[in-house]
């Protein structure tokens, strides 16, 4: 059990405190509610351009790093498609300096064109050398785009092209910044050795006088509902054949969520798993071979993947990994996998749990989901799943016309 306490301030800003006595450190956790789905479809990869351009300082800060590396601490951020996360951690008698730090950069940055210009650069940069330059680099581009076609998770947090960086307007910026970076749109965690009152009066104090501001309400469609198998193919310059099938699954507050957890385990999730000992270790199809969630807020994606051993074709290998995730559908799985995935999936929370900083960002991303108090209740849910919910859930996302395969060959010469 995480104990904290919440509270609401005046500007909407939700305050949550976990107190843990056993690090003399405190973790500053600021996440906003804005991730690429929240972007504009002809200006995308704002809110990853965003993590760089806060970085780059504030009204009152010219330098992020400096301060904080002076009182022994450390920062940094990541942008999802669903959020933003910003984090610095301190040894407690320094925690004045990173409210500081985060107080300001919700204030904003300091909006100038050579400011803009550079981090853009950084960001197209970024883009060139992760996504077109590097093998399998847009493999998320393509299977993103065959997904989806209405739904704002059809681009990845990078953007869909990095035109739409280049042609950014300092106006365009501004505007999406007071828009979503704002106290009522976000959620401050402080955790590790502090009290709650003395938690709440620094974050009354740093942050209580930064004005609400009118979030943009984005109006994101829903993917229509799947009825037919999609394939792409593409050759690409890369050494080892490659593809993917991804089925639409439900959100991470789907009920169905921890079953389909659990069946991704069972098929893939560590050495005893059944892909791996039948396929990677037994028949020696793939040199890799895995089976994942996406795990996004919104309706997600169950993803399947194998890069071929040589001599292995890819419709060899495909074939025979999507027999064994089929399995799943006809037969139940046993009482002794159950048992052994689910204590798997403990032990990886047990240990997520135990540092500070890591609560502080799982308390921050449950509270934008809805509640805080879930981080209390995932071991339950995984305890009440049993092999029918995992049958019945592998026949809804398996089901005949909710496949996408991206066949990512190597070009032939």
């Amino acid at each position: 059990m995480i104990l904290f306490e919440k509270t609401i301030l005046y500007n909407g800003l939700r305050v949550i405190i976990h107190t843990d006595r056993s690090t003399p450190f405190v973790a500053v956790n600021v996440c906003y509610n804005v991730g690429a789905r929240h972007e504009d479809p002809s200006r995308t990869g704002f809110a990853h351009l965003f993590e760089h351009l806060t970085f780059g300082g504030s009204h009152h800060v010219p330098d992020f790093d400096t301060p904080i590396q002076n009182v022994g601490g450390t920062n940094n951020a990541f942008t999802t498609n669903d959020i933003t996360n910003y984090y610095i951690t301190v040894p407690t008698n320094n925690i004045e300096t990173a409210l500081w730090l985060e107080s300001d950069r919700m204030v904003g940055p300091k909006f100038t064109k050579k400011g803009l210009d550079v981090q853009k650069n950084v960001v197209i940069e970024e883009f060139r050398q992760r996504n077109l330059n590097k093998p399998y680099g847009d493999t998320w581009h393509l299977l993103r785009d065959l997904c989806y076609k209405v739904h704002p998770y059809r681009w990845p947090t990078i953007g869909l092209t990095p035109e739409h960086i280049e042609q950014a307007t300092l106006a365009e910026v501004k505007d999406f910044f007071f828009h979503h970076y704002a106290p009522n749109n976000a959620v401050l965690v402080i955790a590790g050795n502090i009290s709650p009152d003395q938690g709440f009066k620094l974050a009354e104090k740093w942050f209580s006088d930064i004005p609400r501001r009118a979030i943009k309400s984005n109006s994101i469609v829903a993917e229509p509902v799947q009825t037919s198998d999609r394939v792409e193919t593409v050759y690409r310059d890369v050494p080892i054949d490659t593809f993917f099938v991804a089925w639409h699954m439900g959100s991470r507050l789907d009920p169905d969520f921890y079953a389909a957890d659990l069946l991704s385990d069972i098929l893939s999730g560590g050495n005893s798993s059944r892909v791996e000992e039948k396929l990677v270790k037994g028949k020696k199809l793939f040199a890799e071979a895995d089976v994942f969630l996406s795990g996004e807020n919104e309706p997600g994606l169950f993803v399947a993947t194998g890069k071929m051993n040589p001599g292995i074709t890819i419709e060899t290998g495909r074939k025979a990994l999507l027999e064994e995730i089929y399995k799943t559908t006809d037969s139940l799985i046993t009482s002794q996998e159950l048992e052994k995935v689910r204590n798997k999936v403990e032990a990886e929370q047990v240990y997520n749990e135990i540092g500070y900083l890591e609560k502080a960002m799982q308390l921050a991303s449950f509270e934008i989901l809805g509640d805080a108090n879930e981080i209390n209740r995932q071991s339950e849910h995984y305890r009440t799943v049993t092999p029918e919910d995992i049958r019945r859930v592998a026949s809804e996302i398996l089901r005949s016309g909710n496949s996408n395969t991206l066949n990512y060959l190597s070009q032939k010469k």
